[in-house]
């Protein structure tokens, strides 16, 4: 008895199956229970669902991710990029893109950044100084520092003379020496200058 040929509908979805087409477009029919597409008497094939393959971004939008999330230098942005594969002259194009749109702006990073640290505890010479590991010029600095003053934020005795009294008494640097010469290393190293230390401990001594 001869074999019965599938219908029109089965016939090609096997066709397609059969060209690869189906799987990698997921263009096979739905034919309903309990049909089958034989490629031996018997055996059943099952179309295989689409997979969807993530959108692979483009340098510029991966650029655009990160200063989304936060304000971002040149040189950290491109570094950023490298880092994640972007090929170099592909990352220097993203970033001057970024920049040239607005997107990313060196003056308003180094604001941020001042006024971050600011209020994390850090003095004004660390501040400097990794504003200058960012490769920011002076004009750019100063302006940043100038933004704190504007802010009411640049009032650096008494922020080094709060930060010691989280930390310290002032009765008892008032009457240990040996106190007071770890409360000025330890702003010293919050990146405060020697004489805004000495100030602050003699400031918190006196309240």
């Amino acid at each position: 008895m001869a074999k019965t040929p599938p219908t029109t509908e089965a016939g090609a979805a096997e066709a397609r199956l059969a060209s690869g087409i189906g799987d990698r477009d997921g263009l096979v029919p739905d034919i309903g229970c309990g049909s089958t597409l034989a490629a031996d008497e018997g055996d059943a094939v099952e179309a295989a669902p689409p997979r969807r393959r993530g959108r692979q971004m483009t340098p510029a939008q991966r650029a655009l991710s990160l200063l989304v999330r936060r304000e971002h230098s040149q040189l950290e942005l491109r570094r950023k990029l490298v880092a994640k594969g972007v090929e170099t002259e592909d990352a220097d194009a993203a970033v001057e893109r970024m920049t040239r749109e607005g997107w990313q702006d060196d003056a308003r990073f180094a604001v941020s950044l001042a006024r971050s640290r600011a209020g994390n505890g850090y003095g004004p010479l660390r501040i400097e100084a990794e504003l200058a590991m960012h490769q920011l010029d002076s004009a750019q600095v100063a302006a940043a520092f100038d933004a704190l003053d504007e802010d009411g934020e640049g009032d650096w005795e008494a922020r080094a003379c709060d930060l010691l009294a989280r930390r310290y008494d002032g009765a008892a640097l008032e009457a240990d020496p040996a106190l007071r010469r770890k409360a000025v290393d330890f702003l010293l190293r919050r990146g405060f200058g020697g004489e805004l230390a000495y100030a602050a401990v003699r400031r918190l001594r006196e309240r």
